[in-house]
């Protein structure tokens, strides 16, 4: 136990033979237990799993997908297992030995203070992250957090991408796991989830690991695309399940004469490129009209993401620091 608190590690692991031992092993001994979803690996990862000797003691509980549901699928099965035993806190840690046990303890204590209901590891804003992460991943990672703090609305949330979280077993209970998205978009899509749940997110800074031998299975230019229509889609079911189902806001009145303000300017920007070319001059109505149809949408989604910001504050709690290392060696 954790501070009187019964803790699990999920561990979706898919073709992590080299891997997983070093993930096991290295697994503090305040861990309860370690879910590790084997999700159809083709190599000896379940045979690796059953002769290391924390599984021979009980703590490692393997779990087998009988058809490959991508790491989504394997993080879900591994919360509805967590939820339905009992444990308090369920920790999310990849199976290839990228998260760094160290930094465990100050992904708990938020949750564990009863600051969060969810806390997620934030390598960006740490000296070392653009050194460590590669480049095509860093850029694409800090682009794809921009556009969740949209869709989600937790505005502060950066670092989207990583999957070092903690969440309470209030949130665990709040979700549908059978309806997350299965693949790499995960952790966007339960933020939006999270979000219309009314549940609290913190970040935590934590260090990057890259190069221990982990072999990404992730093409960061198809994911990004693929991630990016997800977050569309999440943005609008977020606006009718948060601020037209469940609580009518205007800020949605906001948001239609953005887009259709914007639209609009768009139709008419083509216009008076054509009539410039075609004519060589562009009549002054409609310049005006551009200008006009262009300052609405501006302005309009600009008040809606503001109106936004403040409705999800409450959900943005500060961090409070403390000597979280120096406290898990002697817990």
């Amino acid at each position: 136990m954790y501070r009187n608190q019964r803790i699990a590690v999920v561990v979706p692991a898919h073709n992590e033979e080299t891997q997983i031992n070093r993930v096991i092993d290295t697994m503090p001994a305040f861990i309860d237990t370690i879910i590790i979803v084997n999700d159809c690996s083709r190599d000896r990862t379940s045979e690796v799993i059953r002769a290391n000797p924390r599984h021979a003691s009980g703590m490692v509980h393997l779990i087998e997908h009988a058809v490959n549901q991508g790491v989504g699928g394997a993080i879900a099965t591994g919360y509805e297992f967590a939820r339905d035993n009992g444990y308090d806190v369920a920790v999310v840690m990849a199976g290839d030995g990228q998260m760094d046990p160290d930094d465990l303890p100050a992904i708990l204590d938020p949750v564990i203070d009863d600051q969060a209901d969810y806390t997620k590891g934030n390598r960006l804003v740490t000296g070392e992250a653009f050194r460590k992460i590669p480049k095509i991943r860093f850029f694409g990672n800090s682009a794809l957090s921009l556009f969740t703090k949209i869709a989600s609305g937790y505005w502060h949330v950066a670092d989207s991408q990583t999957g070092y979280t903690a969440i309470n077993r209030a949130a665990l209970e709040a979700i549908d796991w059978q309806q997350m998205y299965k693949r790499y978009g995960q952790p966007n899509d339960l933020l939006v989830k999270l979000n219309v749940a009314g549940m609290r997110v913190v970040d935590v800074p934590i260090e990057p690991v890259y190069n221990v031998g982990e072999k990404s299975g992730i093409k960061v230019r198809k994911v990004v695309f693929t991630i990016g229509s997800l977050l569309v889609r999440l943005f609008f079911w977020r606006l009718k399940e948060k601020y037209i189902i469940r609580n009518f806001h205007p800020l949605v009145f906001f948001y239609a004469f953005g887009f259709f303000g914007l639209g609009l300017s768009a139709v008419l920007f083509v216009r008076l490129i054509a009539l410039w070319i075609s004519q060589g001059a562009v009549p002054e109505i409609t310049f005006l009209s551009w200008l006009f149809s262009f300052s609405l949408g501006f302005n309009s989604l600009f008040f809606a993401m503001w109106f936004d910001y403040e409705e999800n504050k409450h959900l943005n709690p500060p961090l409070r620091h403390r000597d979280v290392r120096r406290r898990a060696r002697t817990d």
